[in-house]
């Protein structure tokens, strides 16, 4: 990733002090701005703030303060002046730029008849850089791959754990294939662009040659959408969590496709406190639940589980 692919999205005098960080955007998670408060930049799991001598500093002596000026010619540049072109995502929180980078928004909400309309007055942005880690999910898809199909998968990890990581480089693979196994179509439902990040419609990411991408639609109605119109053997889609979802998925599995999702989860337990998922588990729906933190970085598999809550991998152990 070219560090000046990311710092063009930001106004001028916030873009020079980014440069003189020399800091690498592949290892940098987001940065955050305020109106006058300082730009906040996260990386490796540590936050820092942005110096008006360019330096980041976990504690800030001197941060330089965004401006409102500098705010206005940020958004400018994310959506290429033309911001009334993007309402649709604005009005959802956040838009999808060139690369992937989902970019987060808050200000003053125009509300009417109880739905967001637009959002004014942005104060507030967060640019998530997109990282694609290709052969992430290797040490994952021996445990997912059974009879020459795909089991039911559920991916669980706290927020910034690596699910939506793991998941991208799971469909790739999948949609690809190899020598011994033929590649699969595969759906992706991309509620908030950040599986796949399409910009304009058009994936950023490598999601593989065998994958076709909804993206900014509603996971229980996409889902159906996408059984009805283009037969996935596979359907993906990121952190499930209402009744809605839970009836599409099921109904999905209904319909024969093989399912990959995720949630926000700690552990096996945590998750049987939920009672969605609770009723899940009991029902069997999913084959393999692969759980994860960020211990030993994002992505790091912890524990993989069967349908019948019988333990195949234990990262302390190597093996059940």
């Amino acid at each position: 990733m070219k560090n000046s692919d990311i710092f063009r999205l930001f106004a001028a005098p916030v873009r020079r002090l980014l440069e003189q960080t020399g800091q690498d955007m592949d290892k940098v998670q987001e940065i955050r701005m305020r109106v006058q408060l300082p730009v906040m930049l996260k990386s490796q799991g540590k936050e820092y703030t942005l110096e008006k001598n360019g330096r980041l500093l976990r504690t800030g002596n001197n941060p330089y303060l965004v401006t409102e000026e500098d705010m206005r010619e940020t958004m400018e540049y994310i959506g290429n002046y033309s911001l009334y072109a993007y309402e649709d995502e604005i009005r959802q929180g956040f838009l999808t730029v060139q690369g992937g980078h989902r970019v987060g928004i808050a200000g003053r909400a125009v509300v009417d008849r109880g739905s967001v309309q637009a959002v004014r007055c942005i104060s507030c942005i967060n640019v998530r850089i997109s990282h694609q880690v290709r052969g992430c999910a290797d040490p994952v898809l021996p445990y997912i791959r059974k009879q020459g199909t795909v089991c039911h998968t559920l991916l669980v990890s706290p927020p910034g754990g690596g699910k939506t990581t793991l998941l991208r480089d799971l469909i790739r693979q999948i949609s690809n294939g190899d020598a011994r196994h033929p590649g699969m179509n595969v759906g992706v439902v991309d509620e908030r662009s950040e599986i796949a990040g399409c910009y304009q419609g058009v994936p950023q990411n490598d999601v593989g040659i065998r994958t076709d991408v909804l993206d900014c639609c509603p996971k229980a109605e996409g889902m159906m959408m996408m059984v009805r119109s283009m037969a996935p053997e596979v359907l993906a889609v990121d952190e499930i969590g209402t009744s809605g979802d839970i009836q599409a998925l099921k109904n999905a599995v209904h319909c024969g496709c093989r399912m990959i999702a995720t949630v926000h989860g700690d552990s096996l337990q945590d998750i049987r406190h939920k009672p969605l998922f609770d009723n899940l588990l009991k029902e069997k729906v999913f084959e393999r639940l692969v759980f994860l933190t960020a211990r030993q970085g994002a992505g790091t598999v912890e524990e993989i589980y069967d349908e019948r809550g019988t333990c195949l991998y234990d990262r302390k152990y190597e093996a059940c």
